[in-house]
């Protein structure tokens, strides 16, 4: 394999790249809102940012060895202060690389030395048929968050393998050019991520482009074999890795809620109070004061979950228990839950103004709640899985 040229990661100016991509998502919302998609320009400022570098070991030309969790956390939450659709990309294009580097060598490097952008769905909606030493490939896969930018794709199904006892959930990458895309994104928030669905007929996919997912969550580590046990992304349980970025979205969109909050607080006039500053009402005082202090339990959840990532990290430990995985799948599922809360008592405060379509409290009230809708931490499940783990019941098979 030829070796890739050693770059070293400029994390200041990463977190510069990271606010201005924000920044220019945030100047297109509304248009990225009408289209469904972020626009061209804003995708380029990501490739030009190199996000999806971040997690890619250093052999396939990426930042892994440099990249850490504080950094990734100010990454996505500086993105998602602006937008949280953008943050949610820039999210799901920094992280997708994460499991083509779980794959065996070939498939590793024809989509790490291609580059692109990879999307995928996890669900295994997928039939897949044996056909020669190769497979052919069928399903319809919706909320494929990032298709009309990608270049790969991975998608799920439950299939045997070679060396299967069974059949098994595997992911199966291949380019999205051989895909069929119906644009039917049409969701109460999170617009812009062009999360549309993928159709596959019949798409023919050789096994090195199959990565047995299955054992991935089982075993925690790559099943392709030749890796380097000191890149960031072999040293940590795959899900609670995969799935942190959730919750720093989350983050910068309830930072944004409070901070439009207050600036609304401090400007408003209550025409129906005799046109008295909205600043001086205590009880906007103790809005505020109630907003802030959730948010400060939601960034403690977050560093909590990120300080027992760096942890296992550091202890090179790749396979949890089910408690131990349980209780990351309830962090995110609480985090998402106060993000959501947190922009509900904002608008209910502020009232009717902040609901018309374009006003920023609206839409990231809207992205807010439609992120908690996410199956990788519905506030109920999460609750009652981690629960049972405590009276030894077994956790979830992905989550």
């Amino acid at each position: 394999m030829e070796q890739k040229m050693i770059k070293k990661l400029d994390k200041a100016a990463l977190l510069a790249k990271a606010e201005e991509v924000g920044q220019l998502a945030e100047l297109e919302a509304m248009e990225a809102e009408k289209n469904a998609r972020i626009s061209d320009q804003v995708v380029q400022a990501m490739k030009d940012g190199e996000f999806g570098k971040l997690w890619v070991p250093e052999r396939y030309g990426g930042y892994g060895r440099d990249m850490d969790l504080w950094t990734y956390k100010e990454f996505v939450r500086t993105i998602s202060r602006h937008s949280m659709a953008a943050g949610w990309l820039g999210y799901f294009y920094s992280i997708h690389e994460v499991w083509v580097a779980q794959m065996n060598t070939k498939g590793r490097e024809e989509i790490l030395n291609h580059g692109g952008f990879v999307a995928d769905v996890v669900a295994p909606l997928g039939r897949v048929e044996k056909d020669g030493d190769d497979y052919r490939f069928y399903g319809e896969y919706n909320y494929a968050s990032g298709i009309p930018h990608s270049d790969w794709v991975g998608l799920a199904a439950v299939m045997e393998l070679p060396d299967s006892t069974e059949p098994e959930y595997c992911l199966l990458a291949l380019p999205v050019s051989d895909c069929k895309i119906v644009e039917n994104w049409d969701s109460l928030g999170l617009r812009a991520s062009g999360s549309n669905r993928v159709e596959v007929d019949g798409v023919k996919v050789p096994l090195h482009m199959i990565l047995p997912a299955g054992r991935l969550l089982v075993t925690g580590n790559t099943t392709g074999g030749d890796y380097d046990e000191n890149e960031p992304v072999y040293r940590m349980p795959f899900m609670p890795f995969f799935t942190m970025g959730f919750s720093l979205v989350v983050l910068g969109g309830a930072e944004r809620i409070i901070s439009l909050f207050q600036e609304r607080t401090e400007k408003r006039n209550r025409i129906f109070r005799g046109g008295v500053e909205e600043k001086s009402n205590t009880s906007s005082h103790r809005v505020l004061a109630e907003l802030k202090m959730m948010f400060f339990e939601l960034e403690g959840h977050v560093d909590h979950y990120i300080r027992i990532l760096e942890e296992w990290q550091t202890q090179a430990k790749v396979t949890t228990t089910d408690e131990e995985k349980a209780l990351m799948y309830a962090l995110r599922g609480k985090i998402a839950k106060l993000g959501a809360e947190i922009a509900f008592k904002a608008m209910l405060t502020v009232g009717a103004a902040c609901t018309l379509k374009g006003d920023p409290m609206e839409l990231f009230t809207r992205d807010l709640i439609q992120l908690a809708t996410h199956g990788s931490h519905l506030y109920e499940d999460s609750m009652a899985v981690y629960g049972g783990t405590i009276f030894g019941l077994p956790g979830s098979p992905v989550w």
